[in-house]
């Protein structure tokens, strides 16, 4: 399977709570669905696809777009028919694309509705490096 293009259709986000309210233990939960395969011209298929970030209580971040593939293949889309599912090496591929591009909007979105960045922001821990004294003599083994 080869991702053609990605394209992002509606963008939906709201907080629930006041500018500055202190919220303490807040859930983030990311999730991405594809919603339908549908055939388009010759091998080229069109996924339907939403992303979420739900913050418990707080708020949330929905992306809704579609993306065209290619080589999608027969036994994959025998697959989506019958189960709603993809076999998982296709899965994998679309849920990463998804995540990967729906990720960076989700933060952009955040920061413009003050909610927390829906993934871990590293923290930096700068410590002092250790002093090298010099020795009191020289070492013999």
């Amino acid at each position: 399977m080869q991702i053609k293009s990605f394209e992002t259709v509606a963008i939906e986000a709201k907080r629930f709570s006041k500018s500055g309210e202190k919220v303490m233990n807040i859930k983030i939960e990311n999730n991405s669905a594809i919603t339908q395969i549908s055939k388009l011209d010759g091998d080229v298929c069109q996924i339907d696809y939403r992303f979420t970030a739900n913050y418990t209580g707080l708020g949330y971040i929905k992306i809704e777009g579609h993306l065209s593939v290619t080589e999608i293949g027969d036994k994959a889309m025998d697959e989506w028919r019958r189960t709603n599912n993809l076999p998982l090496d296709d899965a994998n591929v679309v849920h990463n694309a998804i995540v990967g591009n729906c990720m960076i909007t989700a933060l952009l979105i955040s920061r413009e509705i003050k909610l927390p960045a829906p993934i871990p922001i590293p923290r930096i821990n700068m410590q002092k490096k250790p002093e090298i004294r010099p020795s009191d003599g020289v070492e013999v083994a």
